[in-house]
């Protein structure tokens, strides 16, 4: 039996793993959606994106609960019926994008750090990938967990470090009235564009044991992946508002605390987040095809065709479609893409899902009372 740990902490470890890659681990996007507003303005716009996020993971991991559905295919299969494959498409555009920038990324990274090629990053994040990702649930899951861990401890140190040395401009920063203009949508539109995550980690929801389970831990979800972010944030402003204009305000805030030890440990997390990011991104592929698999030949998909399916997707997400400019090209409609996922999956969850929740929840009523 699932423990406790399983139904309602893990489900957001790994939502939090599905959005911080890919969002606020350099600190670009806190720049970007939540500056803007201010210092206290920002924080209204975090706790705004955490509280849709809590809604809308209780609302996905109750209705896949309801259906058994553990993969987005079956998933949206329910929710969408014959224009599932709409969403399938849109999330192969969108694994294509993030996989590319990731490579990209961890290939910075190595280089910076250790001083390797580009190419040296890039291979052992595609590395790592394709090796939790082999093994199915329960290698993904460990990694999930035990990266998490580190992350948030990570995260911590950097809170205490920055308010040690400059929690003054902080504080002055916070007390300083400012227009707080667009904290609602900055909030609205950051929760929207990374909502992809509560699919991405359908494969949990065979944890849960009741609807409760998978409202508790659609809850927590939110504030377990946000809660970095309000740390990262509360630190931004520090340098307010001046961090805005910071390509990756994280390399600039950790200049200015001059800890290289330290720096060095801050780029091993960002590469990690990038590490979890990814295989919760490949993982969720894996799953959509090893849940055909079992349909059509009653059979396990092998570890060895999951690292081949892990491998196919990441050497076309992170060379061909670097060599051939589709990267550049998806990039540029990805705010189109976001606006795409709200279209398939956030407003029919929101009508046609909570309409087939009612009615599981009737159905089960009429059961218990016949």
């Amino acid at each position: 039996m699932s423990t406790r740990f399983q139904r309602w902490i893990l489900p957001g470890l790994a939502f939090k793993a599905a959005v911080i890659g890919g969002g606020y681990a350099t600190g670009r996007e806190l720049a970007e959606y939540f500056i803007p507003s201010g210092p206290q303005g920002g924080v209204m716009a975090i706790l705004v994106a955490m509280i849709a996020w809590s809604v809308l993971c209780a609302l996905t991991f109750a209705l896949a609960h309801a259906t058994r559905s553990f993969d987005y295919r079956s998933f949206f299969a329910t929710l969408l019926g014959p224009f599932a494959f709409v969403f399938e498409l849109a999330y192969l555009v969108f694994m294509v994008l993030i996989l590319a920038v990731f490579g990209a990324a961890a290939g910075a990274i190595g280089e910076a750090v250790f001083g390797l090629p580009k190419l040296v990053g890039t291979l052992a994040l595609m590395a790592g990938i394709g090796a939790f990702t082999a093994y199915g649930n329960h290698s993904v899951e460990r990694l999930f967990k035990w990266v998490s861990f580190f992350l948030y401890g990570v995260y911590v140190l950097f809170f205490v470090f920055v308010l040690a040395s400059f929690g003054h401009q902080a504080t002055t920063q916070f007390a300083t009235p400012v227009s707080t203009d667009g904290w609602l949508s900055g909030g609205l539109t950051y929760a929207g564009y990374n909502i992809v995550g509560a699919v991405m980690i359908l494969p949990l929801a065979r944890h849960f044991l009741t609807r409760r389970d998978a409202v508790v831990a659609g809850v927590l979800a939110g504030p377990l992946a946000m809660l970095p972010g309000l740390l990262f944030f509360v630190c931004m402003v520090a340098w307010y508002p001046s961090i805005g204009a910071e390509a990756l305000p994280s390399d600039f805030m950790l200049r200015q605390l001059d800890m290289p030890v330290f720096h060095v440990l801050f780029q091993l997390m960002i590469f990690s987040a990038l590490l979890e990011s990814g295989t919760a991104c490949v993982h969720a592929a894996n799953e959509r095809v090893a849940a055909a698999w079992r349909t059509r030949r009653h059979a396990e998909l092998s570890n060895v065709a999951r690292f081949a399916i892990a491998g196919a997707l990441l050497v076309g997400s992170i060379f061909i479609a670097q060599r051939f400019g589709l990267v550049d090209l998806i990039a540029r409609g990805y705010r189109a893409l976001a606006w795409l996922f709200l279209v398939v999956y956030v407003l029919p969850l929101l009508t046609v899902g909570a309409w087939r929740l009612r009615q599981h929840a009737t159905r089960q009523l009429a059961a218990s009372h016949p």
